[in-house]
Protein backbone atom coordinates (compact mmCIF):
# COMPACT_ATOMS: atom_id res chain seq x y z
CA UNK A 1 0.00 0.00 0.00
CA UNK A 2 1.92 3.29 -1.00
CA UNK A 3 0.52 6.28 1.14
CA UNK A 4 -1.12 8.07 -2.21
CA UNK A 5 -4.25 5.94 -1.62
CA UNK A 6 -6.34 4.95 1.02
CA UNK A 7 -7.32 1.49 -0.40
CA UNK A 8 -5.24 -1.16 -2.96
CA UNK A 9 -8.27 -1.47 -4.99
CA UNK A 10 -9.09 -0.38 -8.09
CA UNK A 11 -12.91 0.29 -9.15
CA UNK A 12 -14.39 -0.01 -12.26
CA UNK A 13 -18.12 1.36 -12.53
CA UNK A 14 -20.26 1.32 -16.00
CA UNK A 15 -23.41 3.25 -15.28
CA UNK A 16 -24.78 5.56 -18.23
CA UNK A 17 -24.28 6.42 -22.12
CA UNK A 18 -22.98 9.63 -21.54
CA UNK A 19 -21.54 11.24 -18.68
CA UNK A 20 -21.00 15.56 -19.06
CA UNK A 21 -17.40 15.61 -18.90
CA UNK A 22 -17.54 19.88 -18.87
CA UNK A 23 -20.39 20.15 -16.19
CA UNK A 24 -18.31 16.97 -13.88
CA UNK A 25 -15.06 19.41 -14.37
CA UNK A 26 -17.02 22.44 -12.93
CA UNK A 27 -17.91 20.17 -10.23
CA UNK A 28 -15.28 18.60 -9.08
CA UNK A 29 -12.45 21.58 -9.68
CA UNK A 30 -14.71 23.14 -6.65
CA UNK A 31 -12.46 20.62 -4.38
CA UNK A 32 -9.99 19.14 -5.97
CA UNK A 33 -7.38 19.24 -9.20
CA UNK A 34 -8.81 18.57 -11.88
CA UNK A 35 -7.29 17.44 -15.80
CA UNK A 36 -8.91 16.91 -19.11
CA UNK A 37 -7.32 14.25 -21.43
CA UNK A 38 -9.98 14.19 -24.66
CA UNK A 39 -12.43 11.74 -23.39
CA UNK A 40 -11.09 11.37 -19.76
CA UNK A 41 -11.38 13.59 -16.77
CA UNK A 42 -8.86 13.00 -14.12
CA UNK A 43 -9.63 13.96 -10.94
CA UNK A 44 -6.57 14.00 -8.17
CA UNK A 45 -7.95 13.68 -4.61
CA UNK A 46 -6.19 13.50 -1.36
CA UNK A 47 -6.11 9.69 -0.65
CA UNK A 48 -6.90 8.69 -4.42
CA UNK A 49 -7.31 9.40 -8.32
CA UNK A 50 -10.30 9.40 -10.23
CA UNK A 51 -10.74 8.96 -14.39
CA UNK A 52 -13.57 9.80 -15.58
CA UNK A 53 -14.83 8.69 -19.36
CA UNK A 54 -17.60 10.69 -20.96
CA UNK A 55 -18.60 7.41 -22.15
CA UNK A 56 -20.14 6.32 -18.80
CA UNK A 57 -17.76 4.78 -16.85
CA UNK A 58 -15.55 5.52 -13.86
CA UNK A 59 -12.29 4.12 -12.80
CA UNK A 60 -11.53 4.44 -9.09
CA UNK A 61 -7.69 4.61 -7.78
CA UNK A 62 -7.41 3.95 -4.03
CA UNK A 63 -11.03 5.62 -3.00
CA UNK A 64 -12.75 4.74 0.08
CA UNK A 65 -16.01 3.03 -0.47
CA UNK A 66 -18.24 6.25 1.18
CA UNK A 67 -16.15 8.96 -1.23
CA UNK A 68 -17.17 6.78 -4.22
CA UNK A 69 -20.20 6.71 -3.36
CA UNK A 70 -20.46 10.09 -3.27
CA UNK A 71 -18.43 10.08 -6.33
CA UNK A 72 -21.11 7.83 -7.73
CA UNK A 73 -24.21 9.97 -6.64
CA UNK A 74 -23.00 12.96 -8.29
CA UNK A 75 -22.03 11.55 -11.87
CA UNK A 76 -25.48 9.91 -12.03
CA UNK A 77 -26.83 13.73 -11.94
CA UNK A 78 -24.45 14.70 -14.89
CA UNK A 79 -25.30 11.81 -17.00
CA UNK A 80 -27.45 10.78 -20.35
CA UNK A 81 -29.18 7.45 -20.19
CA UNK A 82 -28.44 5.94 -16.98
CA UNK A 83 -28.48 2.22 -16.75
CA UNK A 84 -28.28 -0.79 -14.10
CA UNK A 85 -24.68 -0.09 -12.85
CA UNK A 86 -22.05 -2.85 -12.91
CA UNK A 87 -18.79 -3.29 -11.27
CA UNK A 88 -15.60 -4.76 -11.40
CA UNK A 89 -12.85 -4.75 -8.44
CA UNK A 90 -9.36 -5.54 -8.60
CA UNK A 91 -6.79 -5.23 -5.94
CA UNK A 92 -3.53 -3.60 -7.30
CA UNK A 93 0.18 -3.05 -5.55
CA UNK A 94 2.76 -0.92 -6.62
CA UNK A 95 6.37 -2.56 -7.79
CA UNK A 96 8.75 -3.00 -4.82
CA UNK A 97 12.33 -2.01 -7.04
CA UNK A 98 13.79 -4.28 -4.27
CA UNK A 99 12.96 -7.13 -5.96
CA UNK A 100 14.11 -6.37 -9.00
CA UNK A 101 17.96 -4.79 -10.40
CA UNK A 102 15.34 -3.14 -13.61
CA UNK A 103 11.93 -1.03 -13.03
CA UNK A 104 8.98 -2.77 -14.05
CA UNK A 105 8.32 -1.73 -17.86
CA UNK A 106 5.10 -2.26 -17.95
CA UNK A 107 1.73 -3.19 -15.76
CA UNK A 108 1.72 -7.01 -15.15
CA UNK A 109 -1.75 -8.77 -14.49
CA UNK A 110 -1.59 -11.73 -12.82
CA UNK A 111 -4.60 -13.99 -10.96
CA UNK A 112 -6.36 -10.68 -11.54
CA UNK A 113 -4.14 -8.50 -9.46
CA UNK A 114 -2.07 -5.50 -11.40
CA UNK A 115 1.47 -5.01 -10.13
CA UNK A 116 2.08 -1.34 -11.25
CA UNK A 117 5.04 0.10 -12.58
CA UNK A 118 4.19 3.16 -11.04
CA UNK A 119 1.70 5.04 -9.92
CA UNK A 120 2.15 8.48 -12.45
CA UNK A 121 -0.99 9.66 -13.66
CA UNK A 122 -0.73 8.99 -17.06
CA UNK A 123 0.48 5.71 -16.30
CA UNK A 124 -2.60 5.19 -14.46
CA UNK A 125 -4.67 6.85 -17.30
CA UNK A 126 -3.15 4.06 -19.89
CA UNK A 127 -4.32 1.31 -17.82
CA UNK A 128 -7.49 2.98 -17.00
CA UNK A 129 -8.62 3.27 -20.34
CA UNK A 130 -8.37 -0.66 -20.53
CA UNK A 131 -10.19 -1.48 -17.48
CA UNK A 132 -13.20 0.71 -19.08
CA UNK A 133 -13.38 -0.33 -22.22
CA UNK A 134 -13.59 -3.72 -21.10
CA UNK A 135 -16.34 -2.86 -18.41
CA UNK A 136 -18.25 -1.23 -21.67
CA UNK A 137 -18.11 -4.38 -23.49
CA UNK A 138 -19.38 -6.10 -20.70
CA UNK A 139 -22.40 -4.25 -21.46
CA UNK A 140 -22.35 -4.59 -24.72
CA UNK A 141 -21.63 -8.59 -24.76
CA UNK A 142 -24.81 -8.70 -22.27
CA UNK A 143 -27.04 -6.44 -24.22
CA UNK A 144 -26.12 -8.88 -27.74
CA UNK A 145 -26.36 -12.05 -25.24
CA UNK A 146 -29.98 -11.09 -23.85
CA UNK A 147 -31.23 -10.17 -27.08
CA UNK A 148 -30.39 -13.45 -29.52
CA UNK A 149 -31.77 -15.64 -26.19
CA UNK A 150 -34.79 -13.08 -26.19
CA UNK A 151 -35.52 -14.16 -29.98
CA UNK A 152 -33.76 -17.64 -30.55
CA UNK A 153 -37.77 -18.99 -30.41
CA UNK A 154 -37.99 -17.22 -33.91
CA UNK A 155 -35.83 -19.40 -35.40
CA UNK A 156 -37.31 -22.80 -34.02
CA UNK A 157 -40.79 -21.76 -34.71
CA UNK A 158 -39.80 -21.08 -38.54
CA UNK A 159 -37.58 -24.86 -38.73
CA UNK A 160 -40.60 -26.41 -37.08
CA UNK A 161 -43.32 -25.14 -38.61
CA UNK A 162 -42.48 -22.86 -42.12
CA UNK A 163 -43.90 -19.50 -40.41
CA UNK A 164 -43.99 -17.25 -37.64
CA UNK A 165 -47.52 -16.92 -36.39
CA UNK A 166 -47.30 -13.42 -35.53
CA UNK A 167 -48.87 -10.32 -36.91
CA UNK A 168 -47.35 -8.02 -39.04
CA UNK A 169 -47.49 -5.32 -36.43
CA UNK A 170 -45.95 -7.94 -34.13
CA UNK A 171 -43.29 -8.61 -36.47
CA UNK A 172 -42.24 -4.41 -37.08
CA UNK A 173 -42.22 -4.26 -33.69
CA UNK A 174 -40.17 -6.90 -33.06
CA UNK A 175 -37.68 -5.87 -36.18
CA UNK A 176 -37.35 -2.31 -34.36
CA UNK A 177 -36.40 -3.77 -31.62
CA UNK A 178 -34.02 -5.59 -32.89
CA UNK A 179 -32.76 -2.66 -35.25
CA UNK A 180 -32.50 -0.48 -31.47
CA UNK A 181 -30.37 -3.13 -30.25
CA UNK A 182 -28.01 -3.40 -33.03
CA UNK A 183 -27.86 0.34 -33.43
CA UNK A 184 -27.25 0.79 -29.56
CA UNK A 185 -23.77 -1.10 -29.61
CA UNK A 186 -22.72 -0.10 -33.05
CA UNK A 187 -22.96 3.65 -32.50
CA UNK A 188 -20.62 3.00 -29.34
CA UNK A 189 -18.52 0.53 -31.06
CA UNK A 190 -15.97 3.12 -31.92
CA UNK A 191 -15.01 3.51 -28.24
CA UNK A 192 -13.39 -0.36 -28.35
CA UNK A 193 -10.90 1.25 -30.40
CA UNK A 194 -7.65 1.86 -29.24
CA UNK A 195 -7.61 5.41 -27.38
CA UNK A 196 -6.90 8.74 -29.04
CA UNK A 197 -4.92 9.34 -25.96
CA UNK A 198 -2.18 7.30 -27.19
CA UNK A 199 -1.72 9.15 -30.60
CA UNK A 200 -0.09 12.01 -27.86
CA UNK A 201 1.63 9.45 -25.66
CA UNK A 202 2.95 6.68 -27.87
CA UNK A 203 5.67 5.40 -25.10
CA UNK A 204 2.26 5.02 -22.90
CA UNK A 205 0.80 2.60 -25.01
CA UNK A 206 2.45 -0.14 -23.85
CA UNK A 207 0.47 0.00 -20.80
CA UNK A 208 -2.37 -0.13 -21.78
CA UNK A 209 -1.78 -3.08 -24.26
CA UNK A 210 -0.46 -5.30 -22.15
CA UNK A 211 -3.94 -4.88 -20.04
CA UNK A 212 -6.07 -4.91 -23.10
CA UNK A 213 -4.42 -8.30 -24.05
CA UNK A 214 -5.12 -9.83 -20.31
CA UNK A 215 -8.41 -8.38 -20.42
CA UNK A 216 -8.92 -10.84 -24.13
CA UNK A 217 -10.30 -7.26 -25.54
CA UNK A 218 -9.32 -8.00 -29.19
CA UNK A 219 -11.42 -11.72 -28.99
CA UNK A 220 -14.29 -10.40 -26.88
CA UNK A 221 -14.51 -8.20 -29.66
CA UNK A 222 -14.55 -10.34 -32.26
CA UNK A 223 -16.75 -12.35 -30.43
CA UNK A 224 -19.30 -9.53 -30.19
CA UNK A 225 -19.15 -9.07 -34.02
CA UNK A 226 -20.14 -12.31 -34.90
CA UNK A 227 -22.85 -11.77 -32.05
CA UNK A 228 -24.40 -8.78 -33.86
CA UNK A 229 -24.21 -11.04 -37.17
CA UNK A 230 -26.17 -13.01 -35.37
CA UNK A 231 -29.08 -10.04 -34.69
CA UNK A 232 -28.87 -8.88 -38.21
CA UNK A 233 -29.75 -12.20 -39.28
CA UNK A 234 -32.58 -12.00 -37.21
CA UNK A 235 -33.30 -8.72 -38.44
CA UNK A 236 -33.17 -10.01 -42.19
CA UNK A 237 -35.62 -13.23 -41.02
CA UNK A 238 -38.48 -10.93 -39.54
CA UNK A 239 -38.05 -8.54 -42.77
CA UNK A 240 -38.36 -11.15 -45.05
CA UNK A 241 -41.14 -13.08 -42.82
CA UNK A 242 -43.03 -9.43 -42.94
CA UNK A 243 -42.45 -8.47 -46.76
CA UNK A 244 -43.72 -12.39 -47.12
CA UNK A 245 -47.17 -11.61 -45.10
CA UNK A 246 -47.61 -8.56 -47.15
CA UNK A 247 -47.28 -9.98 -50.14
CA UNK A 248 -49.78 -13.02 -48.84
CA UNK A 249 -52.10 -9.76 -48.17
CA UNK A 250 -52.04 -8.64 -51.34
CA UNK A 251 -52.85 -11.66 -52.49
CA UNK A 252 -55.75 -12.22 -50.84
CA UNK A 253 -57.17 -8.98 -51.68
CA UNK A 254 -56.55 -9.47 -55.28
CA UNK A 255 -58.67 -13.03 -55.09
CA UNK A 256 -61.13 -11.62 -53.00
CA UNK A 257 -61.71 -8.10 -56.06
CA UNK A 258 -61.28 -10.96 -58.66
CA UNK A 259 -64.04 -13.43 -56.92
CA UNK A 260 -65.99 -9.89 -56.41
CA UNK A 261 -66.12 -8.73 -59.94
CA UNK A 262 -67.56 -12.80 -61.11
CA UNK A 263 -70.25 -12.79 -59.09
CA UNK A 264 -70.91 -8.62 -59.90
CA UNK A 265 -70.65 -10.64 -63.78
CA UNK A 266 -72.94 -13.47 -63.02
CA UNK A 267 -75.92 -11.75 -61.06
CA UNK A 268 -76.37 -9.00 -63.88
Amino acid sequence: MTSNFSTNHVDILSFAQHVDLPQAEAFFAKSYTVKKYRDALHVDMPKGQLFIFDYGVLVAWGINAAKKQQVQAELLKLSVNVHAEHWDHYSFKLHDVTEADAILPSVIMSNDKPTLPSTDVLVLLSISHAFAQSSKLELFEAKALKTIADNRYLTQTLANTGNIPLSRKKLAKLRGQLFQAKSDIMLNFSLLDTPEFFWEHPLLEGHYLNLAKYLELTPRIELLNLKLQTIHELFEMLAAEQNHKHSSFLEWIIIILIAVEIVLFFTH
